[in-house]
C-alpha cells in the first residue's frame, strides 16, 4: 500500500511557478519562421545538455518535487507535459475510455482544476476536469482503474469510503465505486464494496477481453456464509441529529478527551463562561456561557488536545456557536504526532453532497445545524491533534462541541481506561475472572504506553477453569461492524515462550447465535486480529455488545516454566456501515456462523451475479472458483489475516480458473514469496519460489503466456544476493522460467506497461531508478531517471525518445487507438527529446523542426582530467562561425615574421559549466572506404561507453555504433574539429600522448592513426597550455587551415592566436604582423574571401585593443573594426559584407551581455533584454522555408542563428534563438540531468556553406531536361557556324599567303585550343553548370549532398533538385550511356590549373578532386569533394 501523503496548510505548501511569458520589444515567442534545415545537409545541435526541445512558453516550467506530473509520450518518444497535481499529490492509476483519459492517485488539484483524487483529461480539448460534478472524486486515495468499454463506465478501487459528491453515501461500502461517464455520476458498485480495517484496492482486472468478471485484488477482507436477517435496527436516543452528520458518522462513538493530559486553546477571550475549550469536549448545555468557548477577538487561534495515550480516530465533529454572530468560519487540521496536515470529508448541510477540505475547511454558521461531522480518508492511530482556525464569523471564533470520533466503538480490559463518551448512559465496562495483574507496555507510537492486563496459567488448565476477560463496550447503534481483538507483542514484554491461542465468544445481539474464534498471541509485534465481521445489535438501555476472552479450548504453544501468560488489551468495534436490516454474519479466524469461509486479498465478481454486500457475509452461492485463491491466502496467512502488511498488488488470469497473483507477501506453508499462481484449488510456486522483493505491477503479454514484472526485487528468492533480475523481468508462463531484461535497472520500479502500438513491442518502465543496465555484469549502466523503454526486438534498453529526470509512478500505454502513452510522477525536469550533449535536427510538418532519436549514440560522462590552469583563458566552448565565400582569385600573402609583445586586451568571458558528457564541436566525413557512409564526427568533454575512448568519437548513423579513435586518447576537452583531405584536425585543450603539442593534433581517419606533430605543435610563452577555439577554411585558400585560440607560436613560427596551416607544405604561416589575445571565433567577408574577420579579445601589432579585428589578404594588414562593448565569443559576417558583421560576448566587467552589429562604421547594439548570465557560443546565418520581409540589416531569406545560454529576462532560459534584424524569437531550450538549463555550443551542418539561401524554386526535371536540350542545341549550331566562317576565312588568307602550303600546324601551346573529343558533351555540361548550378551536371556517381564540412558558399539563385542526379542523370541511363569507366575514384590535381574558361574547374596542386568522367584523353570531367564544384580539367595535370 502506498503511504498517504497529507498536504500543509498555506504556509508550508511548495507553489507550482509557471514562468508568465510577455511579449516585450525585441522577444516574442509567436510566429517564428520555419529554418530549412534539409537546405543544409545533416544538421546537429550540439553543447552540454540531456534533453532538448522547441522553445514553447507552456514548457518553460519550474517544477516542485512534491507534486505529481502527467505527461504524454508521443509517438517518436517526445513528452509534452499535460498538468501537474497539488502538492503532495501522487498518480498512481490511469486508463483510457473513449478518447478520454482517466487519472487517479492522491491530490485535491491538477492543473489547477479541483478535483478529488481522480479527474479526467481530455487530450483533443487539453482540458481536464473533475468526476461528478465541481470538485468531484472520492474522499480518498484511488490505486486501481478499469476503463470497461463494453459498459462505458468507470471503475475505480482504492483506500476510500465513498465519493465526495454522490448522494447516498450511505449506500457505498468503500474501497470500490462505479462512475458513469455518459451521465457525470457516481453509483455503488453491485456489491457495494469491500471491507477491512484499511481496506484497500491495488487492482481490478477482467477476466476475459468480455469482462464476463472482474477481479480485484489488494488488502481487504471478504466472507462467505449463511445468510442471517437482523429483525431490528437499535440506536442510542441520546445522540442529537444533525444535518451536518449522516446516519453513519453519528453512529460513530466520540472518543473520551476529559481525562487528556493536554487541553488548551490560544489565544481565548477573557469573557467569562466562554474562556475554556474544555466546556465543549462534551456539552451538557445549549450553546451559552458554561457550554461554548471563543477565541480571542480578531485573532486566528490553535486548539491542541493531547491524550494521555494513543488512539484510533476517524473523524472530528465540530459544532458552532451563534451567539452575538460570532462563529468559526474555517479551519484544519494536524494529526499528532506526524504533523500531517489530514484532508477530511464533509457533508454538504444543504446539498447533502460530499466534498473534500485541506486548508479551509468550513463550519456553517447556519444555526439550525448543531454540528459537522468531518472524516479522515482513512483511520488515524494518534496521540493527540490541533485545530487551526484561520478564519472566523463576526468579532471572533468559537465552537460549541469539539469531539474527536471513534471509528466505531472500543472497550479496554483496564477499567480505569474507560472513560464516560458523550452521549453514552455509562462509560463501557469491564469484567474479570481468576487472577490478572496490571502491566505497562510501549505502543507502537515512540515514548507512549497503555496498560494492559496479563494473566498466568498454568499449561493443561481447561478453557472453563481459566481467567477471562468479559468486555461490555458502549455500542451507539445497530449496524455492521468488523470486531478485532487488540494483542500486545509478546517482544516488548518478553514473553513469546509463554504465548499461546485464546478463545474468544461474542454476542452479537439482535437474536443472532454467537460468534466464536480462536486467535494467537504468539505474536511478535502489535497486531489486531479479527474476530466477527458481521451485524451487531446493543443491548438497551446500556448500548451494549459483550465480548469474552479466555484460554482457548486446545491451546498452542509448550509454555514456559509450565506456564502460559494471556494477555488482555482491548476490543476495537470498527463500523462498516449503520443500520442492520437485510445483513449477515459470520465469525472470524475461519470460524462462520453456519458454514462458510474467510478470505484475503482478492475477490472475484461475475457480471452476471445479482447485486450483493461484499462488506458483510456475502452468500455461500456467490463464492467462485477463484475466490478459493482468497480463501487459501487467509489460511496461509493465518490469524494475522486481519492486520497483516501483505498485498495482492497484481493478478494476470493466465488459464480458466487459474491466476498469476503478485505483491508483498511470504507464504511460508507454500514456499511462494512475492509472486505465485493459483490452479486447481491450490496456490503453486513459480519460477522456483518467487522473486526477493515485492512486485509492484505486471503487464501480461496478448496470450498472456509471457509476463513482464516490476517491483523491488533483484534475483530470485531462492538466489542468495543475486542481482541478475534488478528491478524488473520477464516470467514463461510454459517453462515457468524467468529471463532477464539487460541487466535491469538501479532501483525500485513501480509500473510495467507492455506497448504494441510501436514498430516492434517494447516493455515501458517507471519508477525510482536512475540507470539501466545492458547485462548482469554491467556495473556503469546508462542514465535514465525514472523512466526506461526495453526494445524486445533488439533486447536491449533503448532511447526512451524525450527526456526526464524523476521518480515515477505510472506508465501506461494508449488505448490501442494511439501510440500516446502517459507517464506521471514526481518530475524535476523535462523535455521533449532526450539527448545526451548532441541530436541531429530537421524540418518537420508544416516546417515545424524536429529531433531524430538517435539509437547507439549515448556517450558517457567521463570528465577531462586536464583542467584549464591560467585566469587568462578563454573557457568558453565556441565554434568558428564557418561562413566562407566562394572561390578566390588569389594567394594566401603571409609574413615571415611577427611580433609578439604588444599590448594584451581584457581577458574573454567565462563560459557556461559544461560537465561531461558535453559536445563542443560536430564535423562530418565520407567514408569513400566504406560505401561512401557518411560519419558524424564528434568532439568535446565525453567517454565512449564500452571502450577507452574520451573526447572524439565517430558515429555511424548506418550501424548506429559509436566508435573511438584508435591509438591514444586525448586528455583534456577538445573544442573544434574539421576535415579536410580525409584528416582530422582537432582543437581544444588536451594533449595526447605520444604527440609533441597541446591544444592541436591531426589523425588520419584512412590511416586510423594520429599524424606525427614532430616540430609543429602548438605552444604559449605565458607558462600556460595553448588552446584551440577555432578550425575553419577558406575556398580561397583551399590547402590552408585557420586556426585560432590562446597560444604565441605554432611550430617555430611566432604566430599568436591566429595562425594558418598548409595541407601542402605542413608548416605553419603567420598572418602579416599578427595579432596577441585570445581568439574565439573566425569568419570571412570580401566577395572572394579576401577578408578574414576574428573576435575574441585581442590587441594588433601596434598595441591597439581589438575585440574584432579584420586581416586582408592582399595587403598582408590588420585593422581593428571600431570598438564593440567587449570581448567578444562568437562573430559571423552577413552575406560577405565586411560592413555587416554581428559579434556577441560580454562587458569586461561581466556586468552586461550583448549582441552588436558593425555597419562599416560603427557598432550598435541589438540586444537590451539579455540578463549579464548570458552567454553566447556560436552565430550563424541559416536560410528560411518561406523568405520573410527584410529588415534592412538582414536579408529576407536568412535569419542568425544564435546558439549558448541565453537568460532573456522575462521569458527565461533557452538555449538558442532567432534573429531578424529587429526580433529574438526563442528557438530550441536544452535541460541539464539535475534539471538546470543546459547549454548550446552551435549548430554544424554537413553542406558547410555551400548551400543557397534564396528560396528554392525548382523545375520539373523533364521540362529542365527539355530547356538544357534547347539551349545546347542552340549554342553546337552557334558554333558550329562560327567555325564554318572561320574555317572558310583562314583558308581564304592562307591561299592568298601561301598558294602551296604544308600541313596545317597543330597549336601545341594551347591545350584549351584543342578541345577533347566529347567538345559537345563537355559544353553541355558546362551550359547546364552555368544555368542549374554544379549539382545539376549528376550522371553517375553525383552524390545527393557534400559529406565534408565544406567552406564554399554557393550564390547560384537556382539551386540543385531534391537529387542531384535527377535532372539527367536519369535520361542518359534511360537512354543507355556508354560505360564511364573507373568514375568516382579520388585522384589529386599534379599542378595548378587556374580553369577561367567555362566549364572549367579551378585546382591547386596537390588538391583532391574526384573524377566523374575520363572517356576523353585530353579532359577529364571532375568535382572538388570538398566545395561541391564539378567541371573539366587537363588530364595530363592529374595523377
Amino acid at each position: 500500500m502506498a503511504p498517504e501523503s497529507m498536504a500543509p496548510p498555506p504556509s508550508r505548501r511548495w507553489p507550482l511557478f509557471l514562468t508568465l511569458l510577455t511579449l516585450i520589444p525585441q522577444v516574442v515567442q509567436a510566429a517564428v519562421p520555419s529554418v530549412d534545415f534539409a537546405r543544409m545537409g545533416t544538421v546537429a545541435v550540439a553543447g552540454s545538455f540531456s534533453g532538448l526541445g522547441v522553445f514553447d512558453s507552456s514548457r518553460n516550467i519550474t517544477y516542485n518535487p512534491s507534486t505529481a506530473t502527467l505527461l504524454a509520450r508521443n509517438a517518436d518518444g517526445s513528452l509534452d507535459v499535460l498538468g501537474e497535481t497539488s502538492s503532495g499529490g501522487a498518480i498512481s492509476a490511469a486508463c483510457t475510455l473513449n478518447g478520454k483519459l482517466y487519472l487517479a492517485g492522491l491530490f485535491s488539484t491538477v492543473a489547477g482544476v479541483p478535483a478529488q483524487n481522480i479527474a479526467s483529461y481530455d487530450p483533443a480539448a487539453g482540458t481536464f476536469s473533475p468526476l461528478g460534478g465541481q470538485n468531484g472524486g472520492v474522499n480518498g486515495q484511488v490505486a486501481a482503474l478499469y476503463c470497461d468499454a463494453s459498459g462505458g463506465t468507470l471503475w475505480v478501487g482504492g483506500q476510500f469510503k465513498s465519493p465526495t459528491t454522490a448522494t447516498g453515501v450511505a449506500n457505498f461500502g468503500g474501497a470500490v465505486a462505479l462512475y458513469h461517464p455518459s451521465n457525470d455520476s457516481w453509483t455503488p458498485p453491485p456489491f457495494d464494496g469491500l471491507a477491512g480495517a484499511s481496506a484497500e484496492v491495488l487492482s481490478i482486472t477482467p477476466s476475459t477481453s468480455g469482462s464476463s468478471s472482474l477481479l480485484f485484488s489488494g488488502s481487504f477482507l471478504t466472507q462467505f456464509g449463511t445468510n442471517i436477517t437482523i429483525a431490528q435496527n437499535v440506536s442510542n436516543p441520546a445522540v442529537p441529529s444533525s444535518p451536518g452528520a449522516t446516519a453513519f458518522t453519528s453512529s460513530l462513538v466520540p472518543v473520551s478527551l476529559a481525562n487528556a493530559a493536554q487541553i488548551e486553546a490560544d489565544p481565548s477571550t477573557t469573557t467569562t463562561g466562554f474562556t475554556s475549550i474544555a466546556s465543549v469536549l462534551c456539552p451538557v448545555g445549549a450553546d451559552g456561557p458554561g457550554n461554548s468557548w471563543r477565541a480571542q477577538d480578531g485573532s486566528a487561534s490553535k486548539i491542541v488536545i493531547k491524550p494521555n495515550t494513543y488512539i484510533t480516530a476517524s473523524g472530528i465533529r465540530l459544532g458552532n456557536t451563534f451567539l452575538d454572530g460570532r462563529g468559526t468560519q474555517t479551519f484544519y487540521f494536524t494529526a499528532i504526532p506526524s504533523n500531517d496536515v489530514v484532508p477530511l470529508t464533509f457533508v454538504d448541510p444543504v446539498t447533502k453532497q460530499n466534498f473534500t477540505c485541506t486548508d479551509n475547511c468550513p463550519l456553517s454558521n447556519d444555526s439550525t445545524i448543531l454540528y459537522q461531522d468531518f472524516l479522515f480518508p482513512s483511520d488515524l492511530l494518534i496521540t493527540g491533534f490541533q485545530i487551526t482556525i484561520n478564519s472566523w464569523y463576526g468579532a471572533s471564533a468559537g465552537l460549541h462541541i469539539l469531539q474527536l470520533l471513534s471509528n466505531g466503538a472500543y472497550a479496554s480490559a483496564v477499567a480505569a481506561v474507560n472513560m464516560p463518551s458523550c452521549y453514552a448512559p455509562a462509560a463501557s465496562q469491564v469484567g474479570v475472572s481468576g487472577q490478572w495483574s496490571n502491566v505497562n507496555v510501549f505502543t507502537s507510537i515512540a515514548a507512549t504506553t497503555q496498560e494492559v492486563l496479563s494473566a498466568t496459567v498454568p499449561v493443561g488448565t481447561s478453557s472453563s477453569a481459566a481467567p477471562s476477560v468479559t468486555w461490555f463496550p458502549y455500542v451507539s447503534a445497530a449496524g455492521i461492524y468488523n470486531v478485532y481483538l487488540m494483542v500486545p507483542g509478546c517482544v516488548e514484554l518478553q514473553d513469546c515462550s509463554k504465548r499461546t491461542t485464546v478463545k474468544t465468544t461474542l454476542n452479537p445481539g439482535g437474536g443472532l447465535p454467537l460468534s466464536m474464534a480462536t486467535v494467537s498471541e504468539q505474536v511478535e509485534q502489535d497486531t489486531s486480529q479479527l474476530i466477527y465481521s458481521g451485524p451487531i445489535t446493543p443491548s438497551a438501555p446500556n448500548y451494549n455488545s459483550t465480548v469474552v476472552m479466555t484460554l482457548a479450548d486446545q491451546p498452542q504453544g509448550t509454555g514456559d516454566g509450565g506456564n502460559y501468560d494471556l494477555i488482555a488489551d482491548r476490543v476495537m468495534f470498527q463500523l462498516i456501515s449503520a443500520g442492520g436490516s437485510n445483513s449477515t454474519s459470520s465469525s472470524g479466524a475461519g470460524a462462520v456462523a453456519g458454514s462458510g469461509s474467510a478470505g484475503f486479498g482478492f475477490f472475484e465478481w461475475p457480471s452476471s451475479a445479482s447485486n450483493m454486500n461484499a462488506t458483510g457475509v456475502l452468500p455461500n452461492t456467490t463464492e467462485t472458483s477463484l475466490d478459493g485463491l482468497a480463501t487459501a491466502l487467509s489460511m496461509n496467512i493465518g490469524s494475522a489475516v486481519a492486520t497483516t502488511a501483505y498485498t495482492i498488488n497484481a493478478v494476470v488470469l493466465y488459464a480458466t480458473n487459474s491466476v498469476i497473483f503478485a505483491g508483498a507477501f511470504n507464504l511460508a506453508s507454500v514456499g511462494a514469496a512475492n509472486v505465485a499462481a493459483y490452479s486447481g484449488g491450490s496456490i503453486i510456486k513459480v519460477g522456483g519460489s518467487g522473486l526477493n522483493g515485492a512486485v509492484a505491477s505486471m503487464a501480461p503479454s496478448s496470450d498472456s503466456q509471457t509476463i513482464y514484472m516490476g517491483g523491488a526485487f533483484t534475483d530470485t528468492a531462492d538466489a542468495t544476493g543475486g542481482t541478475r533480475y534488478r528491478g524488473v523481468v520477464e516470467y514463461s508462463v510454459n517453462s515457468s522460467t524467468w529471463t532477464a531484461l539487460g541487466g535491469g535497472v538501479d532501483g525500485v520500479v513501480h509500473s510495467v506497461s507492455l506497448s504494441s502500438a510501436r514498430a516492434g513491442n517494447q516493455v515501458i518502465v517507471a519508477g525510482n531508478f536512475t540507470r539501466t543496465f545492458s547485462s548482469s555484469s554491467d556495473s556503469t549502466g546508462t542514465s535514465a531517471e525514472g523512466f526506461a523503454v526495453y526494445d524486445l526486438g533488439s533486447n536491449a534498453w533503448v532511447s526512451s525518445g524525450g527526456f526526464l529526470v524523476g521518480k515515477l509512478t505510472l506508465a501506461v500505454a494508449g488505448n490501442g487507438n494511439t501510440t500516446t502513452e502517459y507517464l506521471a510522477g514526481s518530475v524535476s525536469a523535462s523535455a521533449q527529446y532526450g539527448a545526451n550533449g548532441w541530436a541531429i535536427v530537421g524540418s518537420g510538418t508544416n516546417g515545424a523542426p524536429v529531433v531524430q532519436p538517435l539509437s547507439g549514440a549515448t556517450l558517457g560522462g567521463t570528465a577531462a582530467t586536464n583542467p584549464t590552469t591560467t585566469s587568462r583563458r578563454m573557457k568558453r566552448h565556441s565554434m568558428s562561425s564557418n561562413f566562407v565565400a566562394p572561390e578566390a582569385k588569389h594567394m594566401l600573402k603571409v609574413s615571415k615574421r611577427q611580433t609578439t609583445t604588444a599590448a594584451t586586451s581584457s581577458d574573454l568571458p567565462t563560459s557556461p559549466s559544461a560537465p561531461a558528457p558535453a559536445v563542443l564541436s560536430v564535423a562530418y566525413w565520407t567514408n569513400t572506404s566504406n560505401s561512401n557512409h557518411e560519419v558524424v564526427i564528434l568532439a568535446g568533454n565525453f567517454s565512449v561507453p564500452n571502450t577507452q575512448g574520451v573526447g572524439v568519437a565517430l558515429y555511424d548513423e548506418s550501424s548506429k555504433t559509436l566508435t573511438a579513435l584508435n591509438g591514444n586518447q586525448v586528455n583534456g576537452v577538445v573544442r573544434q574539429v574539421l576535415v579536410s583531405s580525409n584528416i582530422l584536425y582537432v582543437g581544444g585543450d588536451f594533449s595526447v600522448s605520444g604527440l609533441d603539442g597541446h591544444g592541436w593534433a591531426m589523425y588520419d581517419l584512412h590511416a586510423g592513426q594520429w599524424v606525427s606533430d614532430s616540430g609543429v605543435g602548438l605552444s604559449s610563452t605565458s607558462g600556460s597550455n595553448p588552446v584551440v577555439q577555432s578550425i575553419t577554411t577558406s575556398t580561397g585558400l583551399p590547402n590552408t587551415i585557420f586556426v585560432a585560440g590562446t597560444f604565441t607560436t605554432a611550430g617555430t613560427v611566432a604566430c599568436g592566436a591566429v595562425c594558418a596551416w598548409s595541407t601542402v607544405t605542413k608548416s605553419w604561416s603567420a598572418l602579416g604582423n599578427g595579432v596577441n589575445g585570445q581568439a574565439a571565433s573566425i569568419d570571412f567577408a570580401g566577395s572572394s574571401d579576401n577578408m578574414l574577420v576574428v573576435g575574441g579579445a585581442l590587441t594588433l601589432a601596434d598595441g591597439t585593443t581589438a575585440n574584432v579585428a579584420m586581416y586582408s589578404f592582399p595587403n598582408s594588414t590588420w585593422q581593428a573594426l571600431g570598438a564593440p562593448p567587449g570581448p567578444v565569443t562568437a562573430l559571423a559576417v552577413n552575406n560577405n559584407n565586411q560592413s555587416s558583421v554581428f559579434a556577441a560576448g560580454s562587458s569586461p566587467d561581466g556586468t552586461a551581455s550583448f549582441l552588436a552589429h558593425w555597419n562599416g562604421q560603427a557598432w550598435t547594439a541589438q540586444s537590451s533584454s539579455w540578463e549579464p548570465t548570458t552567454s553566447i557560443s556560436q552565430l550563424k546565418f541559416v536560410p528560411l522555408l518561406d523568405p520573410q520581409t527584410s529588415t534592412g540589416v538582414i536579408a529576407g531569406d536568412r535569419m542568425l542563428f544564435i546558439s549558448g545560454a541565453i537568460d532573456s529576462g522575462s521569458q527565461g532560459a533557452m538555449s538558442s534563438a532567432l534573429y531578424d534584424g529587429t526580433t529574438f524569437m526563442p528557438f530550441l531550450m536544452t535541460s541539464n540531468s539535475d534539471g538546470s538549463s543546459g547549454y548550446m555550443s552551435g549548430l554544424f551542418n554537413s553542406f558547410g556553406s555551400s548551400f543557397s539561401f534564396s528560396e528554392r524554386k525548382l523545375l520539373a526535371t523533364g521540362i529542365v531536361i527539355l530547356i538544357s536540350i534547347a539551349i545546347a542545341t542552340g549554342i553546337v549550331f552557334f558554333l558550329l557556324l562560327l567555325g564554318i566562317i572561320w574555317t572558310l576565312c583562314s583558308k581564304r588568307d592562307a591561299g592568298l599567303a601561301n598558294p602551296n602550303p604544308d600541313e596545317d600546324d597543330e597549336d601545341e601551346s594551347s591545350l584549351r585550343h584543342g578541345r577533347p573529343s566529347a567538345l559537345l558533351e563537355h559544353i553541355n555540361a558546362a551550359t547546364r553548370t552555368t544555368i542549374l548550378g554544379a549539382g545539376a551536371l549528376g550522371g553517375v556517381g553525383v552524390m545527393a549532398h557534400h559529406k565534408e564540412d565544406s567552406s564554399q558558399h554557393d550564390h547560384d539563385v537556382w539551386v540543385r533538385s531534391e537529387t542531384p542526379s535527377d535532372p539527367l542523370g536519369g535520361a542518359g541511363a534511360a537512354a543507355g550511356e556508354e560505360d564511364l569507366g573507373d568514375v568516382n575514384r579520388p585522384t589529386h590535381a599534379r599542378y595548378s590549373f587556374a580553369g577561367g574558361a567555362e566549364g572549367e574547374l579551378a585546382v591547386a596542386a596537390g588538391q583532391e578532386v574526384v573524377v566523374l568522367d575520363d572517356r576523353d584523353q585530353a579532359w577529364w570531367y571532375v568535382r572538388d569533394p570538398v566545395s561541391g564544384k564539378e567541371g573539366v580539367v587537363p588530364a595530363a595535370y592529374l595523377y
